[in-house]
């Protein structure tokens, strides 16, 4: 599929968002095992670089839209506008509460344009996620990935809820969805992002004249 894609010119934009530790970066990692290096990006998202906020906050993802044929991976992405720049105060009311909008809208200019846009939020429960941080806490290898941030978000949990419930409400639409993914078994949420990635590619070649006789059939494993 990965080749029919470069083949029909179509870019995908997969965006990973949700809760600490809720095993995001886990779940992109095993998306791009199997996938061609040369054709596909990914792209870890943190706070804007001191040059960066000299610009629209949407600047710097736009300097991240894949060519066509190609595939990006956003762990976290704009949406951070309306989750984290909410809830810390980093941006003004009206700032984000008209980025739904903007937001709608940068989306629908892509998919109007042979992008394929799937969203997901990986959702662990408030009582997994802190078996998670204190298992990294205690071990030397993985400590390295909890930080003070992390706690000091967890501690506004409700905060960050309502968020993102305005989120889904205001931005999951026909053109580029959301996909919610019970997160507390990981390997579940793998699974089931690779299937929804899998149909969401199948069906983007459909709706761009690919037949079903064109698009691979997944070998089946022998038992």
């Amino acid at each position: 599929m990965q080749h029919l894609l470069l083949e029909r010119n179509l870019g995908v934009l997969f965006v990973f968002e949700g809760w600490d530790a809720s095993g995001k970066g886990g779940a992109i990692k095993r998306a791009v095992a199997n996938l061609d290096p040369r054709g596909v990006r990914v792209w870890p998202i943190s706070a804007p670089a001191p040059h960066e906020k000299r610009y629209h906050y949407m600047q710097r993802f736009w300097r991240k839209i894949p060519q066509y044929g190609q595939i990006a991976i956003f762990d976290r992405s704009w949406y951070g506008r309306v989750l984290v720049e909410r809830v810390e105060q980093l941006a003004k009311p009206d700032e984000w509460s008209r980025a739904y909008e903007e937001i709608n809208e940068f989306e629908r200019m892509l998919t109007c344009d042979r992008y394929l846009i799937h969203k997901f939020w990986l959702h662990c429960t408030k009582d997994e996620q802190y078996k998670r941080f204190k298992k990294r806490a205690s071990d030397p290898l993985k400590k390295w990935k909890i930080t003070d941030e992390d706690w000091r978000n967890r501690a506004k949990w409700d905060e960050y809820a309502v968020a993102a419930e305005d989120m889904f409400a205001k931005t999951d639409t026909v053109e580029a969805p959301w996909t919610i993914v019970p997160a507390n078994n990981k390997w579940f949420a793998r699974i089931a992002i690779l299937k929804e990635m899998t149909k969401s590619i199948k069906e983007h070649l459909k709706a761009n004249g690919v037949s079903q006789d064109e698009i691979p059939v997944p070998l089946k494993r022998e038992s």
